[in-house]
């Protein structure tokens, strides 16, 4: 057993490892793909966010049927949270976009997603509608389907239980199942038909299983006439690894979400549901009594000839022996007239011929990033490691007319041919960063004005390269994204995109200030060269009613890369308010705004990411009392941060260290969210903790989550509390005291109903729902149509000290510049203390 665990973290740092070089095929691969070519059918797998995929079930369409499988996730993601770095909203449906790329590199599937902004928990569909734009939804719904074509559709969730799970999964059944009946229909979102035809799949299913009966013994009793069933559990001796084990590698590469598991072997059994169309008369096969082979297509029949033969007759030790064949194929697949057939296998044979022929083809460029007109060097590499006779006719830029190299040179076996090209980037070349994030969105929704781009997972690369070949005469072209290598030394050949930025950017260090007093504050705002030799000026926009001094500055830096940080004061209003501002840097006439922020791990490509920069200001009245904060680092969040915005001194406390003693120098200890589900160490020093209550100090514990097995620790507060699912997700929720008169709601801060205006994404998550008598609750809130929920803010003396527990999502609210979230922290964390600090007194 521990070998195999062994094997599995091998194969998953491998994979991870490699996440950004472009995969060579093995001849087993190649045989793998020969198979892929010759199935022409096609399944989608849809539900609502990156990890809800069934993988075993992707995994086994793509290896085991040999379909092509796509997951269609309605979301990125975007309001999760994140378990390995700092990155929320945006940048987090960023990071779990590549995280789903990454799953499909390892199970075989392709990704796909709609213009769907993941706002967080919803509990009911019609709560999900009213922040999504159903129709939008919908149409990107049927659009993917009319891009992908596919003959079976798998829906992960059941439409016909809204209210029993996440609103947001629910939802993306039923849009399931209406675009199932329009996507064959002209008249519905017309505009498509410009760029893909009308298409009607032949199957619609629910990936269902005994858990939806409630147990598997009404499972067992269960009609299961519109029922199929897969083993998923099949064995793949070409890959030395079963279908379940593939699914559990792909994922554990959701490693933002904590998914990463060990994998599992042996039969099981998977189910669907038939809800539209015909059902097979082979409850065992998904595309039964489909068409899937090369007949399929008008003039297929002579395609199928030759790759079925070349199937059948595999040459495991010389691929290559099947060059000429497959070369004689593509020409057929080029003369196809369904242009959705054509269009894929062509891709897919390239791809074959590619690897069978040995062929190394490489555009990299000498460096990683560059700016519209600037000038930019792509070296060139092509190499033919077989004896097959290949001719490099020419290497031309896509789109940029003029800027080729000719070698018309035969690729002798094994010789590298290279060269150099250099070449202006347009001035009106657009930015690479993510598409969906080029325009400013609503709540529920991004916006993308072009339809081509809808339903992609990145932005198509504004660089690349075709090497156009003859191979044994016929001429075939091979594109190549520009990318950017480097060698590092711990690591090894790195790969990243090649990155299209403005040749400057601009950043702030604290994206929330908080002024408690009228008193003026500086404001660094660095300035990042993108090219080098920018000079400019720079000026902070504020809100009216605040002053900015200078109003313009300028500024030089010599070095592509380098920093320069320049300082601003910025006087508030005498009054509370609060507002955005944000820098403009003007360069030869131009005005940019943007920050770029790199999202850099191991299991992914690097991303550059350009979104508005900006700041959020608040003039806030706010007392405290107390000095000195431990903070407990949980799956993180910014509240150590945003705590000495107000004036707290705040340490990082290692539970490592925690001993008899070492916590009594801090008026109060927060413990971050989800830290005990996250730092297995806590629950050792736990005693401590409590024992530093006892002793008259103040504990803060924020949300965590129990789970199926519950929390693993027996002592997380000194009374009785049982964790629940319990949340509130409407941020406007009605917000009621219980214990008027506690210190919590009036001390040192008096905090009332206005303080719970302007909360973005939710109230809270996971309030306990059972607590001792010993413990006071202070509020009560409840989302429409349910009962109260009294968990959120609970509050027991214990010994000397307080002990508080909370769910309220103080970890969105508080970087969001919640004024009245920082109030109520503020009293939290100010509890059993006199001494107040006045908002003169408190420097931020």
């Amino acid at each position: 057993m521990k070998k195999l665990l062994v094997l599995v973290v091998f194969l998953v740092f491998a994979i991870s490892s490699k996440a950004q070089a472009p995969k060579k095929l093995s001849a087993t691969e190649i045989y793998e793909s020969v198979q892929k070519l010759n199935f022409l059918g096609t399944a989608l797998y849809i539900a609502a966010h990156p990890d809800d995929e069934n993988t075993r079930l992707i995994a086994y369409l793509a290896n085991n049927v040999k379909a092509r499988t796509a997951y269609l996730s309605l979301t990125r993601g975007d309001g999760g949270q994140n378990l390995i770095g700092s990155e929320l909203r945006e940048l987090l449906g960023v990071l779990r976009t590549e995280e789903l790329l990454a799953a499909r590199g390892v199970d075989g599937g392709e990704q796909m997603f709609t213009r769907a902004n993941d706002f967080g928990f919803s509990k009911h569909p019609d709560e999900t509608l009213d922040i999504w734009d159903k129709d939008q939804v919908l149409s990107d719904v049927v659009l993917a389907i009319r891009k992908l074509k596919p003959d079976v559709i798998i829906n992960r969730f059941n439409h016909r239980t809204p209210g029993t799970t996440h609103g947001h999964h629910t939802t993306s059944a039923i849009l399931s199942v209406e675009a199932f009946d329009l996507v064959n229909d002209k008249n519905a979102y017309p505009e498509q038909l410009e760029y893909v035809d009308a298409w009607q799949p032949r199957r619609l299913f629910f990936n269902t299983g005994w858990w939806f009966y409630g147990s598997r013994e009404n499972f067992d009793k269960a009609d299961k006439t519109n029922l199929l069933s897969v083993d998923v559990g099949v064995y793949y001796p070409l890959k030395g690894l079963s279908n379940n084990e593939i699914a559990a590698i792909a994922s554990s590469q959701h490693l933002c979400q904590g998914f990463g598991r060990l994998t599992t072997r042996g039969s099981q059994e998977e189910y669907v549901e038939l809800l539209k169309g015909d059902l097979p008369k082979d409850k065992s096969n998904i595309f039964g009594g489909i068409n899937t082979t090369w007949t399929r297509v008008k003039g297929g029949k002579a395609i199928g000839d030759i790759l079925n033969k070349i199937e059948a007759n595999f040459n495991f030790n010389d691929p290559t022996s099947h060059l000429g064949d497959l070369v004689k194929a593509h020409q057929l697949i080029g003369q196809l007239e369904d242009e959705h057939w054509k269009t894929q296998k062509l891709k897919e044979i390239k791809r074959i011929i590619e690897a069978t022929a040995g062929l190394f083809l490489e555009a990299t460029a000498s460096q990683s990033s560059s700016t519209p007109g600037d000038e930019v060097t792509i070296n060139l590499e092509a190499l033919n490691r077989s004896n097959q006779k290949v001719l490099l006719e020419s290497v031309a830029l896509i789109d940029y007319n003029g800027n080729s190299k000719t070698p018309n040179a035969v690729l002798e076996n094994n010789r590298r041919w290279t060269e150099r090209i250099n070449f202006k980037i347009r001035n009106t070349a657009s930015n690479t960063s993510p598409y969906w994030l080029s325009e400013k969105g609503g709540l529920g929704m991004y916006k993308v004005d072009n339809i081509k781009l809808r339903g992609l997972p990145e932005t198509p690369r504004a660089i690349a390269v075709n090497f156009n070949l003859k191979i044994n005469n016929i001429p075939i072209s091979f594109k190549k994204d520009l990318v950017f290598k480097y060698s590092n030394p711990a690591k090894g050949g790195i790969y990243q995109p090649f990155e299209i930025l403005p040749p400057v950017t601009t950043s702030m260090a604290d994206k929330v200030t908080i002024f408690a007093d009228a008193n003026t504050k500086e404001f660094p705002v660095k300035i990042r060269a993108g090219r080098p030799d920018v000079s400019g000026d720079i000026t902070l926009n504020a809100p009216a009613g605040w002053t900015v001094s200078p109003s313009t500055i300028d500024f030089s830096i010599a070095e592509k890369g380098d920093e320069k940080t320049v300082v601003f004061t910025v006087t508030p209003p005498n009054k509370e308010s609060e507002g955005t501002i944000n820098p403009v840097v003007t360069v030869e006439g131009k005005k940019y705004s943007k920050e770029l922020i790199e999202i850099d791990y191991d299991h992914i490509p690097k991303q550059s990411v350009l979104l508005p920069s900006e700041a959020r200001v608040v003039r806030l009245d706010i007392q405290k009392a107390g000095e000195n904060i431990g903070y407990i680092v949980g799956a993180g969040d910014a509240i150590p941060e945003s705590l000495k915005q107000i004036g707290y001194n705040v340490l990082t406390i290692n539970p490592e260290e925690i001993e008899e003693g070492t916590l009594a120098k801090f008026d109060a200890i927060v413990v971050g969210i989800r830290a005990y589900n996250v730092v297995q160490s806590l629950k050792f020093k736990q005693r401590f903790l409590l024992d530093y209550v006892k002793d008259g100090g103040n504990l803060i514990i924020q949300y965590n989550t129990a789970g199926r097995r519950g929390l693993g620790i027996n002592n997380l507060a000194p009374y009785s509390l049982q964790l629940s699912r319990d949340r509130v997700t409407d941020e406007y929720a009605e917000v009621n005291f219980l214990a008027k008169n506690h210190s919590l709601l009036n001390f040192p801060n008096k905090i009332g109903k206005k303080d719970f205006d302007g909360w973005v994404q939710e109230r809270g998550l996971y309030f306990p729902n059972k607590w001792g008598s010993e413990f006071t609750p202070i509020l009560s809130m409840s989302d429409k149509g349910e009962s109260a929920k009294e968990g959120s803010l609970l509050v027991a003396p214990y010994g000397k000290g307080n002990y508080i527990y909370t769910g309220l999502s103080f970890f969105r609210e508080l970087p969001a510049g919640v004024p009245g979230a920082y109030k109520l922290f503020a009293n939290m964390l100010s509890i059993g203390k006199t001494n107040i600090k006045s908002k003169e007194n408190i420097k931020g």
